[in-house]
């Protein structure tokens, strides 16, 4: 039950994560239901944003629609910062200190080509900190929670990471930008790094990847350009699985790079990234 502190001028005291979990499971798995009969019906309206392959099709913004409205519903003081429409809600007097981070679909050009690899993304953050969020595999129903502090589940099942120490043995996966020069360096980059690893995945969905992560699908996890939305809800299933993640040379993970390793595995990595300027570029 979430504490209500009723006195005046005084707001609501912050509700606990497993409150806002379940909320967020709800309604991550009704905006999935919307954006699976979407595309049965047909993928349609797609359009661009920022290069000619950077596509948003009418799901992305239907279901990020949806979710705003359901998340009102449910907490209507919070606030949504949303990859479509960015952020939602007042948080001004009266308001609540939690906001909700959106990616309605996760690997939209993977949902276009029915690659089934795409996925809702939605976390809760009270005071600034991710303490609870769930990603939502559309195509194929696989779900991922955490809250902070209570660990990252599959399924009810209790993630923990891969244990793999030798990085020359790691499953590593990775993305690509949209930006044709930034996708230039970062296969630069790829070619300095594939002959020291195992070998390279790119599946197409940030969130999930940072699942896979967290699960030992993979061995570990790294992308330049993510926003706040692509690793939210992931990079805190990952962080309550015993993953490291964070930046380059001390920095958070942020849009310069996202690194999600566990322990064993993250110095040896940041250090090559480093080495291959994995933060530069575009």
């Amino acid at each position: 039950m979430i504490a209500v502190v009723r006195e005046v001028g005084v707001k609501d005291t912050a509700p606990e994560p497993q409150d806002l979990l379940e909320i967020a499971v709800r309604v991550a798995r009704d905006g999935a239901a919307t954006a699976r009969r979407m595309r049965a019906e047909g993928v349609s309206a797609v359009a661009t944003k920022s290069t000619a392959t950077d596509v948003v099709t009418a799901a992305d913004r239907a279901v990020e629609r949806q979710v705003i409205a359901d998340l009102r519903a449910a907490r209507p003081g919070d606030t949504v910062l949303g990859e479509e429409y960015g952020t939602s809600g007042d948080q001004s007097a009266g308001g609540t200190a939690v906001r909700w981070i959106l990616d309605p679909i996760d690997g939209t050009v993977n949902y276009l080509y029915g690659l089934p690899n795409y996925a809702v993304s939605l976390a809760a953050e009270v005071d600034g900190v991710v303490v609870a969020g769930v990603v939502h595999n559309i195509a194929t129903g696989d779900e991922w929670t955490a809250t902070l502090g209570g660990g990252a589940h599959r399924d009810g099942r209790r993630l923990h990471g891969s244990t793999e120490t030798d990085l020359a043995q790691a499953l590593v996966g990775t993305g690509f930008g949209y930006d044709p020069a930034r996708r230039l360096h970062q296969a630069t980059v790829l070619l300095g790094l594939i002959a020291q690893v195992r070998d390279i995945r790119r599946a197409g969905a940030a969130a999930i990847d940072l699942c896979l992560a967290a699960e030992g699908l993979i061995d570990a996890y790294y992308e330049k350009g993510l926003n706040l939305w692509d690793q939210a809800a992931g990079g805190l299933v990952a962080t309550e699985a015993g993953l490291v993640l964070g930046g380059l040379k001390g920095r958070p993970a942020g849009p310069d790079l996202v690194v999600a390793a566990p322990p064993a595995l993250f110095g040896h990595l940041h250090d090559l990234l480093v080495e291959l300027d994995a933060a530069g570029g575009p």
